[in-house]
């Protein structure tokens, strides 16, 4: 079964215009409840991410539907010249679920996006069925909060020429195939052609490094154990045999570690290990599709 997507459309939140595609089986109707995936921020990282999932996942014979937005600042959404936060890229999806998809999702997050996914449970929890965490943070990562003047001095370190120049240098391919291979797949090979090429053409448009930036400067790190605790939904952790973290946190962490971690707070928690680092859905995709289709039980 193929992918049919839809192009792409765009609707206005809070007079940014904001990209989302909508993806269905070939040839039958949709069935079970739709997935709104939630793509990782980083260089040239858009909903492209998602797509080798989205033919993996029809090719297997699912047939939800699949929204697959591009957050502010990336892909083919507006870039404005901001400081992002998580909660801003959930009002943006929670504005999303309430005006374009109007009924409950399962929400498929990739990384450390998970922030995201945990606002939007506070903003939103009605349209919110379910939780699919692929790769979430370490444990020590997602429970510490960084100090609100670090986060902005890295800002403003990076909101400079020095940034600037640093963007440049960091969506060459050398650099990104040297990053992919050290931080993020758990195989050098899997770096393969398709992913260096769409995070090249991703990154071009260097507006996008505002997202990138607020990234790096830490607007996601803060103590998010108590909100995790009141997620109520079924929730889906799956980690990488090989999963490893950039922050000097989680270093020591395991993936044994990490998943014990997140089941004993999560209210409904299930957890599953599946080959792979960190990138799951890209690097692992036909093992991460058999993984989360439980979903459809």
């Amino acid at each position: 079964m193929q992918t049919n997507p839809t192009p792409t459309q765009f609707y206005n939140w809070q007079n940014y215009r904001c990209a989302y595609q909508v993806y269905q089986p070939e040839n039958s109707q949709p069935q079970g409840i739709p997935l709104l995936l939630i793509h990782p921020i980083g260089v040239g990282l858009s909903g492209k991410f998602w797509q080798r999932f989205v033919r993996e996942w029809y090719g297997s014979g699912q047939r939800n539907l699949i929204y697959n937005p591009d957050l502010l600042g990336c892909g083919d959404s507006d870039k404005p010249h901001v400081a992002y936060t998580p909660k801003d890229w959930a009002e943006q999806l929670q504005y999303f679920l309430q005006t374009v998809v109007q009924t409950p999702v399962i929400l498929v997050v990739q990384g450390a996006l998970f922030p995201v996914a945990i606002e939007l449970v506070q903003l939103e929890s009605n349209l919110i069925a379910k939780l699919i965490l692929s790769g979430p943070p370490t444990w020590p990562v997602i429970t510490k909060k960084s100090p609100d003047w670090r986060k902005k001095l890295a800002w403003n370190i990076f909101d400079s020429p020095v940034g600037n120049a640093f963007y440049r240098y960091a969506r060459t391919p050398k650099f990104l195939s040297s990053f992919s291979t050290k931080q993020l797949f758990a195989s050098a090979d899997t770096v393969d052609a398709e992913w260096l090429n769409t995070l090249v053409a991703g990154a071009a448009n260097s507006a996008s490094r505002h997202a990138v930036f607020s990234f790096l400067a830490g607007f996601w790190r803060k103590d998010y154990s108590s909100l995790i605790a009141t997620i109520k939904q079924p929730t889906l952790v799956v980690l990488g045999e090989s999963a490893s973290s950039i922050s000097k946190e989680g270093k020591t962490a395991t993936a044994d570690d990490t998943l014990a971690d997140y089941l004993d707070i999560l209210p409904q928690g299930r957890g599953v290990k599946i080959p792979g680092r960190n990138v799951l859905p890209y690097e692992s995709t036909a093992e991460f599709v058999k993984a989360i289709a439980q979903i459809n039980d």
